[in-house]
């Protein structure tokens, strides 16, 4: 059986590395007597998929991750199972089994959805409902990508799907492809803003929460973005 896990990760254990993430979630499922499935070969390990992995320094309330699992009591069952072997800074949020025709997790993704913060005495001065329009309403968002063996120039804009400031909370909600042949990262976006504003960029000004990650169920032209549990059920 595929389960899709979803969890929000927050606090000190928002700088540790995808790695270190995967071997967390292999002990606590060992902690937790989940009859997971393991590959077969020499050197058997959990079958288990993450969905874009978050970089480190992210906090975020919408990481997936997909197990196989050999039998499973319930999926309320196998979540308080994992609550309880989780440290502070990582708690499961949901549990869902997936269909038998559904993608791995890392497959599924389209989108991912952002809020942006800033830390204190970094608030750029630019900052207010209108120059954010003004900046995602531009026909094209040029930029340069820098790449494992190059850098690549080209137009963001159709990679971004919103971008809007709410001054009520003084967040900017940003939503962008996270898919494989996209994968626009905020800062990325963040960079070319503050050079639409003539100010210069500091990363570290940046608090940067996950909100959501999406697969795509309708087309490449015409999206329709849901979380990556909207197709489970529960068991």
């Amino acid at each position: 059986m595929k389960i899709r896990v979803k969890f929000s990760k927050h606090g000190a254990l928002k700088f540790i590395g995808h790695l270190d993430v995967m071997r967390y979630f292999q002990k606590a499922i060992r902690r937790a007597k989940i009859d997971i499935k393991y590959s077969s070969g020499f050197s058997p390990h959990q079958i288990m998929t993450f969905a874009a992995p978050l970089g480190v320094g992210l906090e975020s309330n919408g990481e997936y991750m997909d197990i196989e699992v050999n039998s499973l009591t319930s999926s309320v069952q196998l979540m308080n199972s994992l609550n309880e072997q989780m440290a502070e800074g990582i708690h499961i949020l949901e549990v869902c089994l997936l269909p038998e025709h559904a993608g791995n997790a890392m497959a599924s993704v389209a989108a991912a959805k952002y809020t942006i913060r800033f830390r204190e005495g970094y608030r750029p001065s630019f900052l207010n409902t209108v120059s954010i329009n003004t900046f995602y309403n531009q026909t094209k968002i040029t930029v340069t990508k820098q790449t494992k063996k190059s850098e690549v120039t080209f137009d963001m804009k159709p990679f971004i799907y919103e971008c809007i400031y709410d001054p009520d909370l003084d967040v900017i909600h940003l939503t962008v492809d996270a898919s494989s042949s996209g994968n626009i990262k905020p800062t990325l976006v963040f960079k070319a803003l503050y050079e639409y504003n003539h100010t210069s960029f500091d990363e570290f000004g940046l608090l940067i929460t996950r909100e959501e990650t999406y697969m795509n169920l309708g087309t490449p032209e015409t999206l329709d973005l849901k979380p990556l549990g909207y197709i489970g059920s529960d068991y």
